[in-house]
């Protein structure tokens, strides 16, 4: 504990981020680096709790509660608040393969159940994990460590997401010779197609950790589909064994009249062709889905809607909405959302905060859902046909939406972008390589591990759990 009395004197300070109205104009990341001698200040909150629960991953009825990775939180503070950065990076990189992606886009459930937060603003975990990897770039320290020997065991690994590259990396370290395989033209699946350049810089960030991982030996193939450019019997008998990390990627469709017209996309669609545009050509080949000067509408509160605001914004949108189904969080936590449960409250997000200022609103509704979309007559989307919901039991004792009579109303759209979540990986591979799946969709695997029915055949990440964090 570095600092005993450092909870009770130092306030909360958050890092700034570059004035909304000037960052919607651009595609560069936004956070601004704090000040070391304000990190220490910050790391000193931390109360070296007898029982911490902000680095022990538990799962509760809203979801992850504390660092569901395990990183050794009041560690690698403490170390902070005395000035040891290498020693706060060691700790940091014995948990967490790639502290530049999460401390960037990573929820922080940490936070929710951080203790000191029962009663004050808990401590910047997420701003500390993303300073003391950033320091150790800045300081040269993080630098190529292949293995001194090889195994002579050869692992293929399908999809290059955070689970493909986790794995990779784990297993390059341990002297096998990894080979990755991902089905889009650059490597880091949903890091770097599912996720815009504003919140992960694409190169300085993503295909800064892919060179990292190529100088360590990994070798990595692009535009090869498993399952359609070579077959899942072909890669396994090239190699040992083969790891399954395609991600939870079947997109939550909603099936409601007028779902056909033309200007209704899944939210996926809308992100991946931007950031692939804006890599390729800055958008200058016009190969996305432009937003400029449309009615938009967002479908989905979650993360994916989020972007999809802050990227639509960016585009330069007429008008912009977000739709969310559920209630208007509370403003504090609610008897049944009790920490250490991650809190279940009402917050701004970047694309919030940019559509709150450049048009002066939240753009979110709440307890409402769509009802259909409009035609113009000629097939393409012209409005959506919402009513407002209300939460009720049903005959079982779910809380299930309920119409609010005389409620439907109309909103003028040219643009939908559907992102309510998905439903699991896609089927293709799974049935071709004769997998067992769960109720859900994924792919099956025995309890508490990794392994297939396969023997030598494992999967990893969201097509073995179903969708979540990064």
């Amino acid at each position: 504990m570095g600092d005993p009395t450092g909870f009770l004197n130092i306030e909360r300070k958050n890092h700034e981020n570059e004035n909304a109205l000037i960052r919607i104009n651009h595609w560069d990341e936004f956070h601004k680096k704090m000040a070391v001698i304000d990190i220490r200040k910050q790391a000193s909150r931390c109360m070296d709790c007898g029982v911490p629960f902000c680095h022990n991953s538990s799962l509760y009825a809203s979801g992850a509660s504390g660092c569901p990775i395990n990183n050794l939180i009041p560690d690698w503070n403490h170390m902070l608040y005395k000035g040891q950065w290498r020693e706060a990076l060691k700790l940091l990189l014995e948990t967490n393969n790639f502290p530049e992606f999460t401390g960037r886009v990573c929820p922080a459930p940490c936070e929710g159940s951080c203790v000191l937060g029962i009663h004050e603003p808990p401590v910047t975990i997420k701003n500390h994990e993303y300073s003391i990897i950033e320091n150790a770039f800045d300081q040269g320290w993080i630098k190529p460590q292949p293995p001194k020997t090889r195994t002579g065991k050869t692992v293929g690994i399908i999809g290059s997401g955070p689970a493909g590259l986790a794995a990779a990396d784990q297993l390059n370290k341990k002297g096998h010779q990894v080979t990755v395989y991902e089905r889009d033209d650059r490597i880091g699946g949903l890091l770097m197609y599912g996720i815009p350049n504003m919140k992960l810089d694409k190169e300085k960030v993503v295909n800064r950790r892919v060179q990292l991982l190529k100088d360590e030996g990994i070798v990595f193939k692009t535009s090869i589909e498993v399952g359609k450019d070579i077959s899942f019997q072909e890669l396994q008998d090239n190699h040992d064994s083969v790891i399954i990390s395609t991600g939870s990627t079947a997109p939550r469709d909603l099936p409601v009249e007028g779902r056909d017209l033309k200007g209704v996309h899944f939210a996926m669609e809308f992100l991946y062709k931007n950031t692939k545009s804006l890599l390729d050509s800055y958008h200058n080949d016009g190969e996305y889905i432009n937003a400029k000067d449309k009615d938009v509408i967002v479908i989905g509160g979650g993360d994916t809607g989020t972007d999809c605001v802050a990227t639509s914004l960016r585009h330069g949108c007429k008008t912009i909405k977000q739709l969310e189904i559920l209630p208007k969080p509370p403003a504090d936590r609610s008897e049944y959302n009790p920490w250490p449960e991650y809190p279940n409250i009402f917050n701004e997000d970047y694309g919030q905060e940019e559509a709150r200022v450049k048009f002066g609103d939240d753009p979110r509704e709440y307890s409402v859902m769509t009802k259909s979309f409009i035609n113009d007559g000629n097939g393409n989307l012209k409005g959506i046909r919402l009513v407002d919901v209300e939460w009720k039991p049903d005959n079982k004792g779910r809380q299930v939406p309920v119409e609010v009579k005389g409620s439907e109303r109309e909103f003028k759209a040219d643009l939908v972008l559907l992102a309510m979540g998905f439903l699991g990986p896609d089927a293709g591979l799974i049935e071709q390589a004769e997998l067992n799946k769960t109720e859900r969709g994924n792919i099956q695997v025995k309890e508490g591990s990794y392994t297939t029915a396969i023997e030598g055949v494992f999967a990893a990440g969201d097509c073995r759990r179903g969708q979540s964090l990064v």
